[in-house]
Order: C-alpha cells, then structure tokens, then sequence
C-alpha cells in the first residue's frame, strides 16, 4: 500500500474529496429509514395525505442530493485513479528504460509488458474502488448499526451479533485470495509470451507447419491461467453467500424479536421496516465491499510486481565526475577483457585485448556464438565487464556518462528495427538535428535510395510498426542510414549486410570504409571484411588472431576455413 499512496499523494484533493463525498451521500442514505419509519407511524394511520406527500418529497429531494454526491464523488475518485496509472505507467516505462541489456535479458519482455498492461489497470480499477468505497461502505455499516440503536435498542442486538461475523468473513476471504491473484498475473505473463511469440514468428511456425503444436501449448498456458483464476474467482465469490446467509439469519431474528415487540406494543411496524431498512443497507454495503476486497487484492498483487520492477536498478553505474573524450588517443582500446552475463556463467570472452586507432577500419570476424557480438556490444557499454577495461578515446567507458559515450558511438544492430513513424524520423534518431545534406549522404551511402524511390513521399514515407511495410533487406538499409546519419566518431556495424546481395554490399562497403570515423564491421564472411586494415579473429569467446586478410590466411587456420568454406560455397 504505501507503494501506491507515494503516487496517490498528487492527487491529494481528489483522494481526500471522493471519499467525503461518498460519506456524505452515505449520511443522506443514513436517515431514509427514518423518513419510512415517520411515513408508516405516522402518516398512513392518519391517513395524512400532506403530511405523506412532505415525506415522499423529502426521500426524492435526499436521493437527489446523494446522486448529486455520488456523481461528483466518481469524478474525483476517477481522476485519481487515471492519474496514479498514468503516473505509474510513465515512471514504469522510464524505469524499464534506463535498465540495461543484462536486467532486460534476465526480466524478459512479456512479464514487463503484463506490468504495463493488465497490472497497471488492476491498480487503477483497485484505487478507484478504494477511494469510493473503503471509507463509505465501513461509514454505512457503522452508521446503520448506530442508527438501528437510536430506533430500538432490543433488536439492534441482532446487528451486533451479524455484522463482526460478516466482516470477520470478508478479512478471511481478503487474506486467502491475495497471494492466488499474484499467481494468476505470473501465469498471465506466461500466456503473454506466447502470444508475442507466436504472432512474432508467424511465418516460421507456418512454414515448419508448427500451428497446431504451437495452439495446444497455448491452450496448455491458458489452461493453466484459467484454472488458477477460475480458483481465484471461487475464493472470491464465497464471500458473497456468506454474507447472504449471514444477513438472512439477521432478518429472521430481527422479524422474530421485532414481531413480538410489536405484538406486545413495545416496538412499532415503522420501526421494524426501518430496522429492515438499516440491515438492507448494510447487506448492499458488505456486498459492495466485498467486490471492493477482490479488486483490492488483484491491485496489491499487481502493485507488489510492480514495485518489484521498479526496484530493479541497472548494473551500469554512474560516474561521479563524467569523462570527457580524448580524441589523439586510441579510438578503442581493449585491455585483458572477460565478460560473463551471469554470475556463474561461463565466460562470453576471455582475455581479449586490442587496439584500434582513429579512422581504423576494423573487422570482427568468427563463427556463430563465437562472441562477435559481445566484444563490440562492450564499446558502447551495453555490458560492463567482467574482468579488464574498454577504453574509447583513452577513458575508460564506465568513466563517461550515458549520453556522452553514445554521442561517439553509432550502431546497426544485426536486427534491424524500425518505429512508426515516417523514414525521417527514423533516421534522425541519433541526431536530432541532422540537415538534409547528411540525410541524403546517409541514404545514398546505405543504398536507400533505391528503397525510397519507390515511395512517393521520399524521406516523408510512413513506416509502420516494426517496418512491416519494408523487406528485411530495405529495413537493414534504413538502419544502416540511421547509423551513418548520426555521424559518431566510431561507427559499429554488426552484421548488418547479411540481408543485402552482392552489389548492394559492395555499394555499402565503398561508402562505409571511405568514411573518417573509425568502423567495426562484423560479419561471418571473409569477402566482406578482406579490405579492412585490420580484422579481429573470435573463437570460444578469445582473440585468437588479428592482422590483414593477406596475413590472415597464411597465418590463422581458423580464419583460412572461413574463407575456404565461402569461396567453396560460391564455386
């Protein structure tokens, strides 16, 4: 709870005011008996048609007001709980954003987009039920047991037997059903991912003809999701019999005691109607508040994953006195670098060490899982090492803030993925401010151009979302022009040719090793990389050789086979 009232706290007024003008409808409700109680006493054995004419008016005018209040309570209590979602969801969203690539890898994408999703919402339904309800239906229960007290005392012992037995029903009912609801979210997420899965990689599952393996696994999950909240929803739904049965013992007695007293004259049949009345009211407010425990207890579970996510802190921490780069010194240097992305994993790379000048052209070069990928990911430290140190521009990169270090560095990544939006917002990601000349360079360097020239709106095409509406090979391209139109010092381009044919690489290859700044290219294939200055051999995660294609080849077996394997390929 005090997770969500540090959210609730801005929307003090609305929180303070929703509830007081519950209570103040529950007041009007309060003295209706009363006035049905007055109207049967008095009125009817009278047969006082202007004195039951007042009294009608006077319930028309208290439910006028009520509905006045309720409205006006539902305003407020709605703008606080929209408000403490959206605030959640933002603070959530910016929270998911500044973790790094190791809390990502370890959270998963589905158990995040539940929290953003269906766990947001359960805490908005569960505030907005609280601030209309917490305070009313308990004010109601405690009013009409007060109320029943001033009208005979006798028979409002009845309702000090039924009500602590109905409320002690509902905290049970409350204790139990929290901890399933928690479960039912964690198979929620399960059910998430596969959704995301499946839709993802629809052609994949199409073209292995994996549909109906995949729609009974799914079924499985959801199965399992609907047994646990089809258990959760029993639980839930006990407290509403209960309370019914305990009411209805309560009416029994109440019309028992309350006909003798009539019978004997002690009590009157208004005072019986208004006792009726009062333990009416109190069944509707039980039944309310019992909706209230389900919703509470779906929003604490919710609130606590939430919580859970946002205690995550990145591993990537901060210097206290930022770095400022050094650009006559080496563009990348790595010094006796491990990395390992669990604690006791084995080691992605081990023992690597290099040292790349500015305006170096450099390729990276090995086999699948062989660690390419980890080595360059490092430059921009989207990992921190393990052992050793990355050094770019002669600072070490934990030595630089954020935003400084990503400033000197440009990647494509070996998934090309593109935003909604238009082809020019897309490209000016990096660079917020980039002219139309670098623009153009970025596209004609790419070999975009051949992509947009297929769009009549040019840079002002729309992308839709993921780039759907592009091929792989032109959604690669347009990374790729993302990247160069940021135009960082280091450029790093990780396997981001494999979508392209030939003269298309070709094309990318003039542009990108003309360019000033210093490149990494990665790639699997030897032809790709043979006109860089130097190429950087991985094997199991090591540096096993560096130097020119030429002096590769005579020299690094592993490096000959690569090239063997492709020249093969292509005879």
């Amino acid at each position: 709870m005090k997770f969500i009232y540090t959210y609730l706290k801005k929307y003090r007024l609305q929180a303070i005011l929703a509830p007081l003008f519950k209570m103040l409808e529950a007041t009007f409700e309060l003295f209706v008996p009363l006035v049905v109680k007055s109207i049967i006493d008095v009125g009817l054995p009278a047969r006082d048609r202007p004195y039951i004419l007042t009294r009608v008016g006077l319930l028309a005018l208290l439910a006028a007001v009520g509905l006045a209040a309720a409205i006006t309570a539902q305003y407020f209590s709605a703008k606080a709980a929209v408000g403490v979602a959206t605030t959640l969801r933002s603070d959530l969203m910016h929270s998911v954003c500044a973790l790094s690539y190791k809390e990502l890898d370890k959270t998963g994408t589905a158990p995040l987009l539940t929290r953003l999703t269906s766990d947001v919402e359960a805490v908005q339904n569960g505030v907005n039920l609280t601030l209309r309800l917490l305070l009313r239906s308990p004010f109601v229960v405690a009013g009409a047991v007060v109320m029943a007290f001033t009208v005979d005392p006798p028979t409002a012992l009845v309702f000090a037997v039924a009500v602590p037995l109905m409320a002690l029903a509902v905290v049970l009912v409350m204790r139990l059903s929290t901890p399933l609801y928690r479960r039912v979210q964690e198979k929620l997420e399960l059910v998430t991912r596969s959704v995301r899965e499946n839709l993802t990689g629809v052609r994949v599952l199409r073209a292995f003809s994996r549909e109906e393996a995949e729609t009974a696994a799914f079924d499985q999950k959801t199965d399992e999701h609907y047994r646990l909240a089809f258990a959760a929803g029993k639980l839930s739904s006990v407290l509403n019999p209960v309370t019914y049965v305990l009411v209805n013992f309560a009416v029994i007695a109440l019309l028992y005691f309350g006909g003798i007293r009539v019978n004997t004259g002690r009590m009157t049949p208004g005072a019986v109607a208004a006792q009726y009345n009062y333990l009416t009211q109190i069944l509707v407010e039980l039944v309310k508040f019992a909706n209230l425990v389900v919703s509470v207890s779906k929003a604490l579970a919710s609130a606590k994953r939430i919580e859970e996510t946002k205690r995550l802190t990145s591993s990537l921490s901060a210097p206290d006195a930022p770095a400022a780069p050094d650009f006559t010194a080496p563009a990348v240097e790595f010094q006796n670098v491990t990395l390992s992305y669990h604690k006791n994993a084995a080691p992605a790379l081990s023992g690597v060490g290099f040292t790349v000048s500015p305006g170096q052209k450099v390729g990276v070069i090995g086999a699948t899982g062989s660690g390419k990928t980890s080595l360059i990911n490092l430059i921009p430290r989207f990992y921190d090492v393990s052992a050793g140190c990355v050094r770019v521009f002669g600072r070490d990169v934990r030595d630089y803030d954020k935003q400084t270090l990503l400033s000197l560095v440009s990647v494509a990544p070996q998934k090309a993925t593109l935003v909604r939006g238009t082809v020019r917002e897309n490209l000016t990601w990096g660079k917020k401010d980039a002219d139309e000349n670098a623009l153009s360079f970025a596209v004609s360097a790419s070999a975009s151009d051949a992509v947009l020239s297929t769009r009549e709106d040019g840079l002002d095409a729309m992308v839709e979302q993921g780039g759907k509406n592009f091929s792989g090979g032109q959604r690669q391209r347009l990374a790729i022009a993302r990247a160069l139109a940021k135009d960082a010092p280091i450029l790093i381009l990780d396997d981001a040719l494999s979508a392209l044919d030939n003269a298309t690489s070709r094309r990318v290859l003039d542009a990108v090793l003309g360019l000033d700044a210093t490149v990494f290219l990665v790639s699997g294939r030897a032809s790709v990389l043979k006109r860089c200055d130097t190429i950087l051999v991985v094997e199991d995660g090591a540096l096993i050789a560096q130097g020119t294609h030429d002096e590769l080849l005579s020299a690094c077996p592993a490096y000959r086979f690569i090239d063997d394997c492709e020249r093969g390929i292509g005879r």
